[in-house]
């Protein structure tokens, strides 16, 4: 079970979805290190090292609705609101 899990529905239909998705995982890659790939209709990430060490999760997207599921490991529990309320506000402008 994630740790954090929020759906978004949209009106950017798959393509574009998964251009924002791409764009904002490209973010977290780039201030909390993570690697993430693509499989199939979903993104796959997780942070071997820094901030977000041992952090995993997908990114699952659809024609209408993106959904982020993020397993936050044990130290990284207590601060979840705060994960939790960066991932629905950047979420929130991808889809708008």
């Amino acid at each position: 079970m994630a740790t954090i899990d929020i759906k978004r529905n949209h009106s950017l239909g798959l393509e574009m979805a998964k251009t924002r998705a791409a764009e904002l995982a490209d973010g977290m890659k780039e201030k909390l290190g993570i690697s993430w790939r693509w499989d199939g209709d979903q993104i796959k990430f997780d942070a071997a090292s820094g901030m977000a060490k041992g952090t995993t999760g997908q990114v699952t997207v659809a024609a209408a609705s993106i959904r982020v599921e993020i397993d936050l490991p044990f130290l990284l529990r207590a601060m979840k609101g705060t994960v939790e309320g960066k991932v629905t506000e950047k979420l929130d402008k991808a889809v708008a």
